[in-house]
């Protein structure tokens, strides 16, 4: 079972991963660090929302998944 605080830590970590590389690319095609961090933090904050979402509606969807055993020893 995926926890909403579980879902929302794992999309925390893998935007902060991608906010630094957004960040480092647009720094690279902007040359001033103004620009470079306001794109870098309005990609990740976007798509941290996004990402939630998507791994939530992922629950409601069976494709791929293995019956849980109804008992385990």
């Amino acid at each position: 079972m995926e926890t909403r605080r579980r879902t929302l830590v794992k999309s925390l970590s893998y935007r902060i991963i991608g906010g630094l590389i957004t960040l480092t690319i647009a720094y690279i095609a902007t040359g001033t660090i103004g620009s470079a961090v306001a794109i870098g933090l309005t990609d990740t904050v976007v798509k941290i929302g996004v990402f939630y979402l998507h791994e939530r509606a992922w629950l409601h969807i069976g494709y791929g998944r293995t019956k849980e055993p109804e008992y385990q020893i």
